[in-house]
């Protein structure tokens, strides 16, 4: 059975994006970049809503083979690699290595769970936040930068209530900390 992992870059005050929609968030470097490109390695499969697949899709260009960092370059092909799984509404069709989900999204994520051994990387508030009401994710991964942005997306969903014990810190370039928590129960 595989493990589900919430795995965001958040500000301090717990959001994902600023009041604009805006990441406001520094880019990663080097350092950073090299560890989430270390954990996409490790991914058997990314789950993604929407929002979430459309930003992530840059990392579909074929000027990221050429025109980027050694990193990025490293990034990209760890992306295009690994399976997705995007749960949308609205779309009506999905780039390369991915399948769009249009209905239930708990059930698709609780049999993929099932079927499914090593990691997945869950990336998206509002998905998130559904699969977390149905119990489905096993690790919170929270990424903090040392920057407020006052406001915006926030990382947990209003009104989305948990207990969490905590898993353990780690300090990681450009002064981000991980925040590592799994559910209580």
């Amino acid at each position: 059975m595989a493990r589900i992992v919430y795995s965001m870059l958040t500000s301090l005050d717990g959001y994902i994006a600023g009041p604009d929609g805006d990441i406001g968030l520094p880019v990663p470097e080097t350092e950073l970049h090299q560890h989430f490109n270390d954990m996409m390695r490790q991914a058997s499969v990314v789950l993604a809503g929407r929002r979430m697949y459309e930003m992530m899709r840059f990392w579909d260009s074929p000027d990221r083979e050429t025109g980027a960092t050694e990193v990025e370059r490293d990034f990209a092909g760890a992306w295009r690699e690994t399976p997705k799984i995007v749960f949308s509404a609205t779309l009506r069709q999905v780039g390369p290595n991915a399948r769009l989900v249009n209905d239930d999204a708990q059930a698709t994520v609780r049999s993929l769970k099932a079927g499914t051994e090593g990691l997945i990387i869950l990336g998206g508030a509002d998905l998130a936040a559904g699969l977390a009401r149905a119990g489905l994710i096993d690790e919170y991964r929270l990424y903090m930068h040392p920057i407020v942005l006052g406001g915006g997306k926030p990382y947990f969903q209003s009104g989305l209530s948990l207990a969490l014990k905590p898993l353990g810190t780690e300090s990681l370039a450009q002064g981000v900390t991980l925040l590592r928590y799994a559910p209580a129960g």
